[in-house]
């Protein structure tokens, strides 16, 4: 096992190997692998850096715990069924509860909980609930980039698992509450259980008393966005706690179409934010914001901003910006990956553009080949919301990438989006700033920095060639420190530390 020391510090704007970058970089020791991981599923950091990761190999899960100085003082892995997934993690009170199905059979589902003790450097694994379910349903169907059906509260005591209830002739959701510490069952309940409707989950809550905020989409006939041009559907807020159930419908215009809504809360109020569309779900006209009284159950205010003129000049220069704002031209095909909140109670919420294109690969003569999907990561929106629920301001970043990369932080009321991207950064003459890798082009890792007013600056890390490449999409941020792991793939590993 090599342990070459390269732990290193570099300081406020010193420029190495190309740097521009504001933070102060410092990498860790290499570590080898005796499994190799292609992927990293949870990372976290507790108040005085101990760091605990969790990888998934073909069939193992590998747990990591580093030291403050990011050398590893524990490792353990463990074999996980054939039919095992991951489904997701919560973190709290130093310990990083991750959750795997097992489906043993095509109508048996169970999910267990992984406790991974960062203090005590403990490993155990709890049957959560074991399930039927129908032919080859899944529990958790609405699996996205941004996880949607766990939620813990903020003082750790309580976490919610929202699992799917499908049947051919009815659909459901089931809520259950558990006790974070011992994982009992503290209560079960059924909510949206409808025979001709279809309900679909968006987001999941839950408040230091137990209390659950479900939020979702209700389609009144069949699961089409629209039926005769109009909304097929009304977007539907529950509140679920051990003696109660509550429900209220957050009305839209009739023009109005939202792909979904997420959850934000800010001093007992829970800010549903989204995009708006003016002619069809997965368009993007502008920002919403609802507020609702969590207390009474009721929406106190709703706030509606089209795309700012800047969000349209950072994708396509200034004239055709001009000429697009004033047609009110939509983005399409943006989700939602992450709702930030900063110290002074602004909300932060950034989508990423991303689609799929067909691709012919030829593997002979005579036009012999096959048809591939190609998944598509592009364009980022931005909008900033205060306390209140207005607008502070919305941005973009012009890129485009072919897989997942990027990642994205608050630190001294600025909005950091790490990625990696081509060595040398585009300018455009109509003054667009083009983030994207040409095919023959090495890459470079980046810190895109907005500042609390809006402003924007594309700050070089490191140049990858001749370095380690990390994978900022697997990063978590604690205690004013960015921690990422290198690119997965290899048995050799390193972290990079952004602070």
């Amino acid at each position: 096992m090599r342990f070459t020391a390269i732990l290193f510090l570099l300081l406020g704007v010193f420029v190495v190997n190309g740097q521009t970058t504001k933070l102060s970089v410092q990498e860790s020791a290499e570590y080898k692998d005796q499994a190799k991981a292609k992927s990293i599923e949870a990372i976290h950091t507790t108040e005085d850096g101990i760091t605990g990761v969790v990888r998934e190999a073909k069939r193992d899960l590998i747990f990591d715990i580093f030291d403050a100085n990011l050398d590893r003082i524990f490792n353990e892995v463990i074999k996980i069924e054939k039919k095992e997934r991951f489904v997701g993690e919560l973190y709290s009170d130093e310990k990083i509860k991750f959750f795997t199905v097992y489906s043993p059979k095509k109508t048996e589902r169970i999910l267990y909980c992984h406790v991974f003790d960062l203090r005590n450097k403990k490993l155990s694994k709890v049957k959560l609930l074991e399930t039927e379910v129908e032919r080859k349903q899944l529990l958790f169907s609405m699996q996205n980039k941004r996880q949607t059906s766990f939620a813990i509260s903020p003082n750790g005591n309580y976490f919610a698992v929202s699992t799917d209830n499908i049947r051919k002739n009815s659909n459901s959701y089931d809520i259950r509450v558990f006790d974070a510490q011992s994982l009992k069952l503290i209560h079960k309940k059924t909510y949206q259980e409808y025979e001709k409707k279809f309900y679909q989950h968006n987001d999941l809550s839950v408040d230091n008393d137990g209390t659950v905020f479900a939020l979702g989409k209700l389609f009144e006939d069949g699961k089409k966005q629209k039926k005769g041009g109009d909304a097929n559907y009304s977007f539907l807020l529950n509140k679920i706690s051990e003696s109660d159930s509550k429900v209220i419908s957050i009305d839209l215009d009739e023009e109005e179409h939202i792909r979904s809504l997420n959850i934000s809360i800010i001093d007992n109020q829970l800010h549903l934010l989204g995009f708006y569309s003016d002619s069809r779900v997965g368009n993007i006209k502008g920002g919403c914001n609802f507020v609702v009284d969590s207390k009474r159950l009721s929406v106190s205010s709703k706030k509606t901003y089209e795309l700012p003129a800047q969000v349209y000049q950072d994708l396509y220069g200034e004239e055709r910006a001009k000429r697009k704002k004033k047609k009110g031209k939509e983005l399409k095909r943006f989700y939602v990956d992450y709702v930030l909140n900063d110290d002074e109670d602004n909300t932060y919420i950034l989508a990423e553009e991303f689609y799929f294109v067909s691709r012919y690969v030829s593997t002979g003569m005579n036009g012999a080949g096959y048809w591939i999907q190609e998944p598509h990561y592009d364009d980022i929106l931005i909008f900033k919301f205060d306390a209140q629920g207005k607008l502070g301001w919305g941005r973009s970043i012009f890129k485009r990438s072919i897989v997942p990369s990027y990642n994205a932080f608050i630190k001294n009321d600025e909005l950091h989006v790490i990625l990696n991207s081509g060595k040398n950064l585009k300018e455009k003459d109509d003054g667009r700033t083009k983030v994207s890798q040409g095919i023959f082009e090495s890459s470079s890792l980046y810190d895109i920095v907005f500042s609390k007013n809006g402003d924007v600056s594309y700050d070089k890390i490191q140049d990858n060639k001749g370095n380690t490449t990390y994978a900022p999409f697997y990063g978590t941020f604690k205690n004013g420190k960015f921690i990422m792991s290198s690119a997965t793939g290899g048995k050799r590993n390193q972290f990079m530390v952004l602070k």
